[in-house]
């Protein structure tokens, strides 16, 4: 079996454009269940038979932003990547450079001082690294900075910008093919840089399917950052809430034999973030940091659903935490070899660890 770092992915198995666009709705995409090393295939339109009366799925309710906007550095043209609102005011902005295709490419961050012009006569001054380590100059290439926007940049986005797009994707989408069936807007304007894709496949028919089957759905809240798209870089601090609702239900889910199903890592991040050592959840909110490990292990989450990570993704050390490394080389080598798609117009796939096969059938 190939080890996971060394499994490539074909450019042909991008997904390019929306499920809906390809067939014949959202939830018309592919879903590859890991129970432990044991891996089944199946239509998305078939979770609510792999899931039980009593299993909860945690949902992030973050509506996505239109984050990117076009600007000039001097004479040469940046598109600007919003990605979180800090507790002084500023915004942690990426640049990157238009590529001619509607799509961008990385560029060296900074320098400090540097003003980025933006539609109807606005500006931001870029002042640190993100990371706020080290003199400026030696920090330059630093993906993300701080910046002060003397505008409202909620309703600079509305009126300017454009979802975050990556050069996989064959063309812009509007909004709407971003934002998930629970997104709810925020009161002040936040939400999430990039959309929390594990979601996006369910309906309000799905829903409804999985509600009539005793499925529970446990909302809480994590705005996502700008993704790493080309160094796969762990995640920055990101803002989260998770109600007291939610933990409850976790909780007497946990207590009752349910299984805890994160749909996205974003969720496993939040709800994670809110566990205590006995893996009880509490309510809480704030910005959290975590980074979760096979090191650090999961203590709420039982299972995930997500889409497919590029090999060297940091993200697969979350979901090696969840399911096993085992479990994760099985199911990859599986969507390889059945040409799933991936990135977040494409197919997911359902993490259950199960303790009683351990046996690789893959």
């Amino acid at each position: 079996m190939t080890a996971l770092e060394a499994l490539r992915v074909p450019a042909e198995l991008s997904a390019r454009v929306p499920a809906e666009q390809r067939g014949a709705g959202r939830d018309d995409v592919r879903l590859l269940v890991s129970r432990g090393q044991e891996v089944s295939h199946h239509a998305f339109r078939e979770l609510p038979g792999q899931l039980r009366a009593g299993d909860v799925l945690v949902v992030n309710t973050s509506p996505t932003l239109p984050a990117a906007v076009n600007g000039r550095v001097g004479g040469a043209r940046v598109v600007v990547h919003f990605s979180t609102r800090g507790e002084d005011g500023r915004w942690a902005v990426e640049l990157r450079r238009p590529d001619g295709t509607g799509a961008t490419v990385p560029r060296r961050g900074g320098p400090a001082g540097a003003v980025v012009r933006l539609p109807g006569g606005s500006q931001l001054v870029l002042e640190e690294p993100l990371s706020g380590a080290g003199p400026p100059a030696a920090t330059v290439g630093a993906r993300l900075w701080w910046a002060r926007v003397p505008v409202e940049v909620p309703g600079l986005l509305r009126r300017y910008g454009r979802p975050i797009r990556y050069g996989y994707t064959e063309r812009d989408q509007p909004l709407s093919a971003y934002q998930t069936v629970f997104a709810v807007d925020s009161p002040d304007g936040s939400g999430s840089a990039e959309m929390p894709s594990a979601a996006r496949p369910f309906t309000t028919g799905l829903v409804a399917a999985l509600v009539s089957r005793g499925v529970q759905f446990a909302p809480l809240t994590l705005h996502t950052g700008v993704a790493s798209a080309e160094t796969h870089e762990p995640p920055y601090p990101e803002r989260f809430a998770v109600p007291l609702a939610t933990a409850w239900l976790v909780n007497a889910a946990r207590a009752g034999g349910g299984k805890v199903i994160a749909v996205g890592t974003t969720a496993v991040r939040a709800l994670e973030s809110s566990a205590g050592p006995d893996g009880v959840v509490r309510a809480a909110a704030g910005w959290t940091d975590l980074v979760v490990t096979p090191q650090r292990g999961v203590r709420a989450v039982d299972g995930l659903l997500t889409g497919l990570h590029e090999p060297e993704a940091s993200h697969l050390l979350m979901l090696e935490a969840v399911a096993g490394r085992a479990a994760l080389q099985c199911g990859y080598a599986e969507a390889l070899r059945h040409r799933y798609l991936w990135h977040e117009f494409g197919d997911v796939h359902l993490l259950l660890p199960d303790p009683e096969h351990d046996t690789p059938n893959c």
